[in-house]
Formats: C-alpha cells, structure tokens, sequence
C-alpha cells in the first residue's frame, strides 16, 4: 500500500514506528481526522468512497456517537488487506461490521479533485480536498447556517448518485481479523478469564496503529507475553490465534517472537511431558516488571527491553544497563 494509497500525503511517515498500519494512521493533532469525525457524527445513511486506513479510525470514532442504519463504506484497495495484520484496528473494524454498524467494500478513489475521498449523506456532502499533506474538508449542505459550508441541494445530490454509483461499483470485503468480542470470548474459553481480561484492557488503551505485524515488538510478542504472564502453554495459546482458532496469524508463526522474549530474558519456556511425544512448552514470565505491570502497561515493558542492545545471537548484551531495563515507572526519580 503506498502513501498515496493510504492517503497520507508525503509527510506522514514523519514520525512513524515503522508499521504498515501506524505509517498510514494520523499523529493524535491531525486536523484532518478530526474534522472528519466531527462532519460524520450523529448523521444518517452515510455512504463514504475512497476511504484510506487514515482516516478509518475517525470514521469509526463518529458511528460510534451515533445511531441507526449501518454507514456503507468504500475503502480504498490494499485497506482492508492491511487491517488483517492490524490487531487494534483491524479488531475494532471487525467488531462494528459484525454489529451492523458499517459495512466495508473496497474501490478506486474518486478520479477527479486531490484527495479521491467523498462523504455523503441525504443532506450534505464533505469531500476531502487540498494539496498533498494539507488535506481539508470542503462541505455542501442543502441548508445550512455554516459559513463554512456552501448550499446548493442539486450539488449535494448530484454528489450523492457519484458516491452510490462508486459504492454500487466496490467489491464486497471482508475484514480477516476477528472482531473484539469474538476475540475476548473465545480467549476465555481456551485459555482463561484473566488473559482476556489483560486483552481487553490492552486493547481498550492502545492507539489504532500499534502493534502491527512488521514492527519488532509485534503483535504476537505482546500475545506471547501476556500469555507468559499467566502460564499458558505455548500450545493453547497457539490454538486460540491459528487458522483454526480466531485467526490472528499462522500458529508457526510465533516462535520466532517467543524466542525473542526468551533471548531478552522477559519470559521463559518450560518443557512439560504430558503423555507419549514432545513435551509441551509453557510459557512463563520471570520478569518483575513483565509480571508486576498493570496490563496496559506492558507494552512500555516490551518496548524498553526491546530497545536495549542485544549480541549476534540476539540476547541482552551483558553491558546493557540495568536501570535501563525497568519500567519508567519504577526508577528511583530525586
């Protein structure tokens, strides 16, 4: 997905974690989403195409002020694909589809104007407009006391048949992340009440755009850590997230994170013979912070001791500093 795809503009890597889905999301002052979110709530019988991943979470943000039939909403292409590797997001994108309250299509933006993206309802228009990197909303209004916003009824119609005829001409999508409740509940049913309860309070503190599945502490390291935190074997914890579980990510694919909370001494793996073959691994934390973090604080635990230098092999350097490895929190402040 490009910049222009995800309708970023040129400078929004500025600042950036380096997640696919955090390089295309907006800083927390970014005007643009917040006029977004300001123009949509409360409106009926939205119909919105072009939508980039930037501005999904402000679109979100205004259905959940309001009430009534469901928001149709064409992303742009890549969009949605992106969501199956965003857990904050793609989640909450998941749940309100699942509740009728959006439905996702994917289509090209609009060919005409700079920003390809168009809200439109009965009553009244905003198209996103503006140079690159300075994206503003343009409104027209059947009536309107707004001195902002111009009044012409044959544009706001004219503008809605363009935004239907766009709608009518998106391929359905599905969002390949599970919604939260599903999420929370299938993780108390595999696993335990207290994992899920981490998660949802996890969930309900991060921004859209962390924890993605390119950055270093990804997604699954925090899925591995919490489990750690609680003891699971590595087994169930896998059969919750695989394909035949909720469907986060492939199940092999969370060895690699589990070692790299081993090789910086955050957890460890312990062999249980349970039966004929292998023994089973479980995960346990043996870190103080990791143990004694509040949940919405663990990733401030992952992120210091991940920052720290590591050796070839991928383990703590012995030099690391030991005030560098606790929680901020923690340090002794005079």
């Amino acid at each position: 997905m490009t910049a222009d795809d995800a309708g970023t503009g040129g400078d929004a890597d500025a600042g950036s974690d380096g997640s696919e889905v955090a390089d295309a999301l907006p800083r927390p002052d970014d005007p643009l989403a917040e006029a977004v979110e300001a123009a949509l709530a409360g409106r009926s019988a939205v119909v919105a195409v072009g939508v980039p991943i930037r501005l999904l979470p402000a679109v979100l943000a205004a259905r959940e002020r309001t009430s009534g039939d469901p928001w149709r909403i064409a992303c742009r292409p890549g969009v949605v694909d992106a969501l199956s590797r965003a857990l904050v997001l793609g989640t909450a994108v998941a749940e309100a589809v699942e509740n009728d309250e959006i439905r996702v299509r994917t289509g090209e933006p609009l060919g005409h104007g700079t920003g390809g993206t168009l809200f439109a309802s009965p009553d009244r228009v905003d198209a996103v407009v503006g140079p690159d990197g300075d994206r503003t909303l343009a409104t027209t209004a059947v009536d309107t006391d707004s001195a902002a916003a111009d009044t012409d009824p044959k544009a706001v119609d004219g503008a809605r048949a363009t935004a239907e005829s766009r709608l009518d001409a998106a391929s359905p999508a599905t969002v390949e992340m599970p919604s939260r409740t599903r999420l929370l509940a299938d993780a108390r049913e595999v696993l335990d009440d207290r994992f899920a309860d981490d998660l949802a309070a996890l969930l309900a503190s991060l921004d859209p755009g962390e924890f993605g599945r390119t950055t270093a502490v990804s997604d699954r390291t925090l899925l591995v850590a919490l489990a750690a935190r609680h003891d699971h074997l590595f087994r169930d914890l896998r059969t919750w997230v695989g394909t035949d579980g909720v469907g986060i990510a492939p199940a092999q694919e969370f060895t690699g994170d589990r070692q790299a909370l081993v090789d910086r001494e955050l957890i460890e793996s312990i062999k249980v013979p349970v039966g004929p073959g292998r023994p089973m691994l479980r995960l346990r934390a043996v870190d103080d912070a990791l143990l004694r973090a509040r949940a919405e604080e663990v990733p401030s635990v992952l992120r210091g001791r991940f920052a720290l230098p590591t050796d070839a092999d991928g383990r703590i350097r012995e030099d690391a500093s030991r005030e560098g490895r606790r929680p901020v929190w923690e340090r002794r402040r005079w």
